[in-house]
């Protein structure tokens, strides 16, 4: 979900309605050939293979750390996980964050800032509108020191509170999804306030857009140029599971569209984007996952299309209810909700 690239300075975007220019978001396999230098795992097309069981339960958001190793968050432990891309090996990077109260929520993202590891902590406090308590805990983004321990340094559940949107909502507090480094400091998107903030080190929030209801997931920053991967209402249909982007001084615009549920965004080899979609939705409830075994991983094509990643033979790569994607060379790392790592070899 989130990249430690920095974007320059931006007169920022805010729009009610977004614009739809083109369509799609998911993944098909690029060649990559140089003559005889291809290797062996490109020549047979992209292969998805199970790298390591991490936690109890709730895996979300994932990072690529200073040290070339996956990180991801643990919602139900409070936690965040470091795995050793090669071995599979996981270690506890960081505890003590305020784990979920309802079936979801508590650290859903983690990213890299400077060398310092961010966490970001939802749906831990705050209120149903007209309904229960949900708890007391900060809402927001913890800095983990060098030793683990949280300290929350933006409390966006209070900012939320006293900046409520002018769309319909249920949770005073939102329900935040990604972080992403930006401008030596970050963005933030909520699913549920349906709109992505700037967030300072020192705890200043900004709304830089704002959303009907398209629900906005993931994000991708690089260079001059911000992604956020767009759910879309319930039941979260393929025609409206979009990416857009918010370029510097101009209105945002879907780049791509056609995949249900979608989660994150992010580039891949080649400068390539890809789009990770969780699957069918459930019909359980607001905010309840995908059915098992439905996920797939797309790349945004040349026409605005998302098209899924397939195999050698030209099977698409079924995922089990992916929440996040990372790249490291022609290879994708992929969070499950199940606590799971999977990855794709052979981009």
């Amino acid at each position: 979900m989130s990249r430690t690239t920095r974007i320059p300075a931006s007169s920022g975007w805010r729009r009610t309605t977004a614009i739809v220019v083109a369509a799609a978001v998911l993944l098909a396999p690029v060649a990559i050939s140089s003559g005889a230098s291809a290797t062996a795992a490109t020549d047979r097309g992209p292969s998805l293979t199970h790298l390591v069981h991490f936690g109890s339960g709730l895996g979300s958001g994932s990072t690529i750390g200073p040290d070339g190793a996956l990180y991801v968050t643990d919602g139900t432990a409070g936690s965040v996980k470091r795995i050793d891309r090669h071995t599979g090996a996981v270690s506890v990077y960081a505890t003590g964050l305020p784990p979920r109260v309802l079936g979801i929520g508590g650290a859903v993202d983690v990213a890299f800032l400077d060398g310092h590891g961010y966490a970001l902590v939802t749906m831990v406090g705050g209120d149903f509108v007209g309904g229960p308590h949900i708890g007391d805990a900060v809402v927001g983004i913890y800095r983990l020191d060098s030793g683990g321990h949280p300290s929350p340094i933006a409390d966006i559940g209070a900012w939320s509170l006293a900046h409520p949107p002018t769309s319909g909502y249920r949770l005073t507090t939102g329900v935040q999804y990604a972080i992403a480094p930006y401008r030596g400091g970050f963005l933030v998107t909520d699913g549920h306030h349906n709109r992505v903030l700037q967030v300072t080190i020192e705890g200043a929030i900004t709304e830089v857009a704002t959303f009907t209801n398209v629900v906005p997931t993931g994000l991708e920053v690089q260079g001059g140029r911000v992604w956020v991967a767009q759910a879309g209402p319930v039941p979260h249909v393929a025609e409206t599971g979009r990416i857009l982007a918010l370029d510097r001084g101009s209105e945002p615009q879907v780049v791509a569209q056609g995949a249900r549920l979608l989660v994150d965004v992010e580039l891949g080899p080649q400068h390539q984007l890809y789009a990770l979609s969780q699957g069918v939705w459930d019909g359980v409830m607001e905010g309840s996952p995908a059915l098992p075994n439905t996920g797939r991983l797309t790349r945004v094509t040349s026409g605005g299309g998302l098209a899924p990643v397939t195999d050698e033979a030209g099977h698409q790569l079924v995922l089990d209810r992916p929440t996040s994607v990372e790249f490291v060379g022609r290879t994708a790392y992929v969070v499950s909700l199940s606590g799971d790592v999977y990855t794709i070899d052979g981009l």
